[in-house]
């Protein structure tokens, strides 16, 4: 049993898509597109829940923000920079202390691969933790929405779909958890790309047809899945420049035509334009950067309501 599950198979944290079964994927997506459909939800009215981010975040921190109110829930929102951890209060003085004051929701970014995790194992046992990002480790609920874009794309079967992931991967835990997502899900064929220095070393490209070639990794795919250069996670030098990075793995339209002609293009974001992804293929009509960014509300409010109302979740089995 992993720790994010209870004894009945429930989920209790959201750490990890890694171990989640496809039932588990295949609850959360279903319930996360009614969301989308127009289903109401006020089941977490009274529960209080708090974004508790000790890194920078848009997206994902004003998504949570914007699902928990659609639940009905009440909204904390915790800033680092602002708050006692910059006098040297640990964070999980902070989680602590939080949780004294009735919050039983939190949604934790923390710079430290597993520190969520780590926090997950001193809460109490009716709060429950969601990881919104840590290290390189994890980034569950963007690989969910991301999951959720695809489908609403492609289908529900993935087993006929050729997606290809591209940049820096090693640094990356947005790539980790979509791989996973994938895998789980049955994906028919896996391909990834980006310099050596950007490839990790450890089992997360199990499964992936690892092509170095971007032209040749294009070839036919359904579906490209591009990552963020994250310079703040790396050492000098794994990258000569960001010209050369664009010149050997940035998106273009011209290449962006040797992948199927119904291809999609996806990012988590920020982007970096003119360096992974050019401007007219962001912004194009094949790239579902924004609807990814839309359905990130719909993915967490399921897992939201899952966790803290479990009753009006979604079931498994």
């Amino acid at each position: 049993m992993t720790p994010q599950l209870d004894a009945n198979g429930r989920l209790r944290h959201l750490l990890t898509l890694e171990g989640l079964s496809r039932d588990h994927l295949v609850a959360l997506l279903d319930r996360a597109q009614a969301f989308v459909d127009g289903e109401a939800g006020r089941s977490l009215a009274g529960t209080a829940v708090c974004t508790l981010f000790f890194e920078p975040s848009t997206r994902t921190r004003l998504s949570f923000q914007r699902a928990a109110q659609r639940l009905g829930a009440d909204v904390l929102n915790f800033d680092a920079s602002t708050s006692s951890t910059t006098k040297g209060e640990t964070a999980l003085d902070t989680l602590k202390n939080i949780e004294a004051m009735g919050v039983r929701g939190f949604v934790v970014r923390h710079s430290e691969d597993g520190g969520v995790a780590a926090l997950a194992a001193q809460a109490q046992p009716e709060t429950a933790l969601v990881n919104a990002g840590d290290g390189r480790s994890a980034h569950p609920t963007q690989g969910l929405l991301d999951m959720l874009t695809l489908r609403q794309a492609k289908g529900a079967d993935f087993s006929g779909l050729k997606v290809l992931v591209v940049g820096d991967i090693r640094h990356s835990r947005v790539a980790r958890s979509d791989l996973q997502a994938l895998r789980t899900l049955g994906v028919g064929q896996l391909r990834a790309c980006g310099p050596q220095s950007l490839l990790p070393d450890d089992t997360t490209l199990a499964g992936c047809e690892v092509v170095q070639d971007f032209d040749e990794a294009l070839e036919g795919v359904d579906a490209v899945m591009m990552l963020r250069l994250q310079r703040e996670r790396m050492a000098q030098g794994l990258v000569s420049s960001l010209d050369d990075y664009h010149r050997g793995y940035g998106l273009t339209a011209a290449r962006l035509r040797r992948a199927a002609p119904d291809a999609v293009v996806m990012h988590p974001g920020p982007m970096n334009r003119g360096v992974e992804i050019d401007g007219d293929v962001a912004d194009g009509p094949q790239s579902l950067v924004l609807r990814q960014v839309a359905n990130g509300v719909a993915a967490r409010m399921a897992v939201l309501e899952a966790l803290l109302a479990p009753a009006a979740g979604p079931q498994y089995g």
